[in-house]
């Protein structure tokens, strides 16, 4: 009964979520770039629900506009990451050998860095805006999936029906895309709502540092870098981006647990070691 509310209170997250996003438009009172010098600063009121900045834009569209950008950019780069990863982890899991073992290396060389860093790196030299977080963070997380798809892989090949299959006729495209694919998908959907969850603070905290999205877009992480400046005087500043982050983030990593449980209830498909969060 608990776990079925949770799940229900997480959809419902979600959901607005991904409405206010795409309804960022129509749902705003007020341009999120439109300054009101006249009222900069203004606590929460009925014409600025969750009052004004620094140059007198409305907190609360640059909210919803925020979660446009923030799960459009995310959807973005955990599809890149989740195909490339899936693809690589395909290959070298399949193919095994000599480009197993490169491959493999490569990936364990990389996972040694925490993703975060890597991509303070990559996005360091690419410089701000919306293609370099997109490709820094693509660079940073594909080998995550490249991990957990290459062990279920090795897993699955061995098993009889692979071997039944073989003997029927079938081709090595066949059996890849048609018999081992859809044993690697679960987890595969685990590690993505789990990304969803970790590149939504990802983006923030690159925001943040200078190196995300830069002013005047509405963006959470650059909503907070320019509010703690005016925490005592204006806390709403960071309140509420702070809470949109954190809810977010928070409804990602539940929609994957509940993923996880009603996929794999026995807990045989998804190794502790693939899904472990990764500083």
């Amino acid at each position: 009964m608990e776990a079925d509310l949770s799940e229900h209170g997480t959809a419902t997250i979600l959901v607005l979520l991904i409405g206010t996003a795409v309804l960022a438009p129509w749902i705003a009172p007020h341009d999120p770039a439109e300054l009101h010098l006249a009222d900069r600063l203004q606590g929460p009121s009925v014409t600025y629900p969750f009052g004004t900045d620094h140059l007198g834009r409305c907190v609360f569209s640059r909210v919803l506009f925020g979660a446009r950008l923030s799960l459009g950019i995310a959807i973005a780069v955990v599809a890149t990451t989740a195909g490339l990863g899936t693809l690589v982890g395909l290959t070298a899991g399949y193919v095994g050998g000599f480009l197993d073992e490169v491959v493999m290396r490569g990936v364990d060389s990389m996972l040694a860095v925490p993703s975060l860093v890597l991509a303070l790196v990559i996005a360091g030299l690419l410089g701000p805006g919306i293609p370099s977080i997109v490709v820094a963070l693509s660079l940073a997380g594909w080998m995550r999936y490249t991990r957990a798809v290459r062990g279920i892989v090795r897993s699955v090949k061995t098993r009889a029906f692979i071997d039944a299959t073989r003997v029927l006729g079938a081709s090595e495209s066949y059996i890849l895309l048609r018999r081992i694919l859809p044993e690697v998908l679960p987890t595969v959907l685990v590690l993505a709502a789990l990304g969803m969850a970790s590149t939504v603070l990802t983006i923030a905290a690159l925001s943040f540092l200078g190196l995300g999205l830069q002013p005047p877009a509405a963006e959470w992480g650059s909503m907070l870098q320019s509010g703690h400046l005016y925490l005592r005087a204006a806390p709403h500043l960071v309140w509420f981006p702070g809470l949109a982050i954190l809810f977010t983030v928070a409804a990602f990593q539940i929609l994957a647990e509940s993923l996880r449980q009603r996929l794999d209830p026995r807990g045989l498909t998804f190794p502790e070691e693939a899904l472990a969060p990764r500083g």
